[in-house]
């Protein structure tokens, strides 16, 4: 049983398609061999994909529903499956979060199984894991990790038990994310980011994610851009017409940020706003949608998908109409 566990495991935590992303398709065969084995644990070894591939497999092994079913909030029925996640990148919080994300092909679109019964059994987060983790993939899982965080704090339904977690999180991505792009041995800076992604990860389920990641899905889905450098893209504009809702809020973030303080709290917000674009060109991010491949001309279909992530936007501290989202999209080109 140990063997085929362990060989299940590897097959469950590595058959992840699409730049990253985890497709239905991909789950579909992970659930189909697991099923030949039937173990009594999933072990989730690796960053977010490969760990929201594992809690689903966990969670579908025994279920007769389907995963299609089960998109949105509060739909999974159970999970029977003991569960047991190790993160080797520091940016989704998935080991300790209610979420699992895949990527629907024929639509085009992540969608979220978001359920209690996703929270892992047991969760070890230890940086020596991460240490040979590549410069960009520690920038855009960091950036995603910094954006859980800030979105938390600036949520419609903020709480001040999360505040703490999402405060400190942006504090240690603040001081640590640069240096662990530039030094990936450094354990200092390494220890600090598994901190501030567990942070954000434990800010998912009270309270979750706003605009920037409801922005970010259809960029994901249709153009495969990394869902970290989509966030960091998208971070700065959002951050903005946000901070018009609620300024003190923003200008907190912006002081954990290590923006100096202004003359009233929107100068500080503001302020902030170059603080998240300096940090990511530190990390060598081009804040760019054209750079990767996005057109002006492309800005009101992903709009037009953007609006329809409601479970993300919902949340969002300023109410966003269509025409405010395409404005969004294109004060993220160059």
């Amino acid at each position: 049983m140990e063997k085929e566990l362990t060989k299940a495991n590897c097959i469950v935590s590595s058959d992840i398609s699409i730049s990253g992303e985890p497709t239905i398709g991909a789950f579909e065969r992970a659930l189909e061999i697991a099923k030949e084995r039937q173990p009594t644990c999933i072990l989730g070894i690796g960053g977010g994909s490969p760990l929201d591939v594992a809690k689903l497999v966990a969670a579908f092994l025994d279920n007769t529903q389907t995963v299609h079913r089960t998109f949105g909030i509060g739909l999974l029925a159970s999970r029977n499956c003991h569960l047991v996640c190790v993160p080797t990148t520091s940016g989704t919080g998935s080991e300790v979060s209610p979420n699992a994300i895949l990527l629907d092909e024929e639509a085009q679109l992540k969608k979220g199984v978001i359920s209690p019964h996703l929270v892992p059994d047991a969760t070890f987060v230890d940086p020596e894991l991460t240490r040979t983790v590549p410069p960009d993939i520690t920038a855009y899982t960091g950036l995603d990790a910094l954006t859980h965080c800030i979105e938390a704090y600036t949520n419609a339904f903020s709480h001040p038990l999360v505040d703490l977690y999402a405060i400190r999180g942006i504090e240690l991505a603040t001081q640590h994310l640069v240096t662990a792009v530039q030094d990936g041995a450094n354990i200092e800076a390494r220890t600090g980011m598994s901190l501030a992604s567990l942070y954000g990860g434990l800010c998912l389920g009270p309270v979750n994610t706003a605009a920037v990641h409801a922005l970010a899905y259809p960029l994901g889905g249709e153009f495969h851009i990394a869902h970290g450098l989509s966030n960091a893209v998208l971070l700065p504009a959002v951050f903005r017409f946000n901070a018009q809702a609620s300024p003190l809020r923003h200008a907190a973030v912006a002081i954990a940020l290590g923006a100096e303080i202004g003359t009233n709290d929107m100068e500080t917000a503001l302020r902030g706003v170059q603080r998240l674009r300096t940090l990511s060109i530190e990390c060598g991010v081009l804040l760019d949608l054209g750079h990767y491949g996005i057109r002006r001309s492309d800005v009101p279909h992903l709009a037009e998908v953007a609006m329809t992530v409601t479970r993300l936007l919902k949340n969002n501290p300023r109410v966003l109409q269509q025409e405010d989202v395409e404005q969004l999209y294109l004060q993220s080109f160059a």
